[in-house]
């Protein structure tokens, strides 16, 4: 298993308070050093434009790498302060590295411990704490130079990710699959939201706990994704659907996480060559956070 980081990404600090704090990444890191010391660890490049121009707007993109001083707000929720750009930057190349080096055949299995967050992140806009749209950087990154026919997104983050979704509407290359929870920011993901027939959202009520999760996975989602037949598979990797978790109202546990990567390996294996990148997204209590990633790569590994 390799993990990518890059130090610039602890740097990133949208204020006092903010959920999406450093010391989020800090706990994944320290977990990680801990429990995969033996892992291939990899310092992140730096995305390049043209990169990032796949998948977003010029204007942002520009935006986005503007130096500033101080802490500069970007919407209501999102701020960047002045290493913010180069962390979004080596976030974003994280998950090129990581497709070259699963397509090379260096490994089957990546982990990109990076942030800022990625999947709000629309063609045009900044928002939901996220910058530049990490995962989907990473799958037009194999559409563009590895000639990938089919890739796949799978993301089980708490909030629905708005900005993969806009960026892959009409690109029936990749298919996006979600669960998410109902009446959440950013209040999108809809069951009839179909793209090119290429999106595929449910999302789960309030209160609603890993048996539910569970079986929405195992009679909805998983069978599309093994009926696309991927030939590299993706994960926004949240964690906020944690019972502990402050963001939302879902009541899952790590060994949930731990399940639903698990029959995304078997997926992988059965179509990909066992190819399979997860980038970090969401979870903000430190200790479900921690607890949740480590169920997360002990099933991937």
């Amino acid at each position: 298993m390799i993990i990518y980081t890059h130090p610039s990404c602890l740097l990133h600090d949208p204020g006092h308070e903010h959920p999406e704090s450093p010391a989020r990444l800090k706990v994944v890191l320290d977990a990680l050093h801990e429990n995969f010391a033996d892992a291939d660890w990899r310092e992140a490049p730096g995305a390049k434009r043209g990169d990032l121009l796949r998948v977003h707007a010029e204007a942002l993109v520009d935006e986005i790498l503007q130096p500033v001083s101080g802490l500069h707000q970007l919407d209501q929720d999102t701020f960047v302060n002045e290493f913010s750009r180069i962390a979004a930057l080596h976030a974003a190349g994280s998950g090129i590295a990581a497709v070259d080096a699963l397509m090379n055949g260096e490994d089957r299995v990546a982990f990109c411990a990076v942030r800022p967050p990625g999947h709000h992140a629309t063609p045009t806009a900044a928002m939901g704490f996220c910058l530049f749209d990490n995962i989907a950087v990473a799958a037009a990154y194999a559409l563009a130079q590895h000639g990938l026919e089919r890739v796949a997104i799978v993301d089980f983050d708490v909030h629905h990710g708005n900005g993969t979704q806009a960026i892959f509407v009409q690109e029936p290359r990749v298919a996006y699959f979600s669960t998410h929870e109902s009446g959440l920011f950013p209040y999108s993901g809809a069951p009839n939201e179909r793209g090119a027939g290429n999106l595929h959202n449910a999302l789960l009520q309030p209160g609603s706990d890993g048996f539910r999760f569970r079986n929405v996975w195992a009679d909805e989602l998983l069978p599309q994704v093994d009926a696309f037949q991927p030939q590299l598979l993706c994960i926004s990797a949240g964690f906020d659907a944690h019972r502990a978790d402050p963001m939302a109202d879902l009541l899952l546990e790590a060994e949930d996480f731990a399940w639903i990567t698990a029959e995304l390996r078997r997926l992988a294996d059965r179509h990909a060559g066992g190819r399979l990148l997860s980038m970090l997204e969401g979870g903000y209590d430190l200790d479900a956070l921690r607890e949740s990633v480590l169920a997360h790569l002990h099933a991937l590994r």
